[in-house]
């Protein structure tokens, strides 16, 4: 993972938030990314995404069904675009990121795609780091910083990422 000692220098990132189908990593149905440059949300994404399976086991948790995203593009249809969106960022930004990383990972080579040398930073540890806070849920730390979240909507929990994020170099605490 990314040193967070780095990001107080740092100016541009991308938080990012899967929703998968399953327990599997290739199961992307569901991806919110958000642009954040000099300490601004510049840009908001949310994408839905027709994954390799139809058996959806977690549409209790973030109410999406197959029927929405049967219709829907491909993570392969859609990777240009996810691309784009982060090629110009210093590192991405995810609660739990390893989660997150893992299901890009997984994506791109299920469809035989380059996967992109961009850096992760987890806002688990750094909520952790510089706030020493426990439980570290994203609705936990959310609270703590007084930001809206609809959790599970993949677009809510990539801006309360980059929030935390913005919240983290603004406290200059542990940097």
């Amino acid at each position: 993972m990314f040193s967070i000692q780095k990001i107080k220098t740092l100016d541009r990132f991308v938080a990012i938030d899967f929703e998968t189908a399953n327990k599997y990593k290739n199961s992307a149905c569901a991806v919110g990314l958000i642009k954040v440059d000099q300490g601004k949300i510049i840009e908001r994404k949310s994408i839905l995404i027709r994954p390799v399976s139809t058996f959806f086991e977690f549409t209790y948790i973030h109410g999406i069904t197959w029927e929405d995203v049967k219709s829907e593009p491909t993570y392969k249809e859609l990777w240009p675009q996810i691309l784009n969106f982060i090629e110009d960022a210093e590192f991405l930004a995810a609660h739990n990121a390893s989660f997150d990383k893992k299901v890009m990972k997984v994506c791109c080579q299920e469809y035989g795609l380059q996967y992109p040398d961009i850096p992760f930073i987890c806002t688990v540890k750094l909520s952790r780091d510089v706030w020493q806070l426990f439980p570290t849920k994203l609705p936990d730390v959310c609270k703590f910083l007084n930001l809206t979240l609809k959790h599970h909507d993949p677009l809510s929990d990539a801006e309360a990422c980059a929030n935390i994020v913005i919240s983290a170099i603004k406290s200059n605490e542990k940097f």
